[in-house]
């Protein structure tokens, strides 16, 4: 069984949501995987949480405890069996360092990014994140009720919300199966949103086509203590 490495908090997560032309994500399939298919549409979620409590191994890390991560994933499952699973497209953070681990431990696409949070409660719940990378920004924001509840498990809400594994590759391409731990999450009724994003700088050329795109569904959920357990090979 794999060794947990990674403990923390995932909070206050937006959750936007596209469908996509199957092409686009299908050459990023590692072996062995296949499509996960919303109501028979390839989709992707551009997702912007804070990262909390990180503790490595249950150390505290250093310095790199909290910080807002913005990742871009889409949804597979493994060819003959019931996993599924998300594959990042690039992962977003504000430490060099904290992409440099997960880059040399997952071989996952982490880079350094600029990134700005900001979280108020009154009559609401009020999340943004902005975020710059490669001379191109984003911003996502949501405006939503203070209560939560947990969504039945055939919504919207659950199916782009409760992803238990990750996927990714070896540099010799090798595919990478690790196991996500948490409580199935409550969500805010969100209420309103902005997601505004260039997506052709910061992704590449390919997703320029995205930029206008409106989501399929924006998740506001809130989250909870999470478990990472180590790499395996498929």
């Amino acid at each position: 069984m794999a060794r947990q490495f990674l403990s923390a908090q995932w909070r206050d997560l937006i959750i936007a949501s596209y469908a996509v032309d199957r092409a686009l994500l299908e050459r990023r399939l590692p072996d062995g995987l296949e499509l996960d298919l919303f109501e028979g549409q390839a989709v992707c979620s551009l997702v912007g949480f804070m990262f909390l409590d990180t503790r490595v191994l249950g150390v505290p890390w250093p310095t790199y405890r909290n910080f807002p991560e913005i990742n871009l994933r889409f949804y597979v499952r493994e060819q003959g069996g019931d996993r599924r699973g998300v594959v990042f497209v690039r992962e977003l953070v504000k430490s060099r360092a904290v992409a440099s681990i997960a880059r040399s431990i997952y071989n996952e696409p982490y880079v350094r990014a600029s990134i700005q949070s900001e979280i108020s409660e009154d009559q609401s719940r009020r999340v943004r994140y902005g975020f710059q990378y490669n001379a191109g920004e984003g911003t996502m924001r949501v405006e939503s009720g203070i209560e939560a509840v947990v969504p039945a498990e055939d919504s919207t809400e659950h199916w782009f919300k409760e992803h238990r594994w990750g996927y990714g590759s070896t540099r010799r391409g090798k595919t990478l199966r690790y196991e996500v731990r948490h409580p199935h999450w409550s969500c805010h009724a969100v209420r309103s949103h902005e997601i505004d994003v260039d997506w052709g700088r910061i992704y590449g050329s390919e997703w320029s086509h995205m930029r206008e795109a409106k989501p399929l569904s924006v998740v506001h959920a809130v989250g909870s203590g999470i478990k990472v357990f180590g790499p395996e090979q498929m």
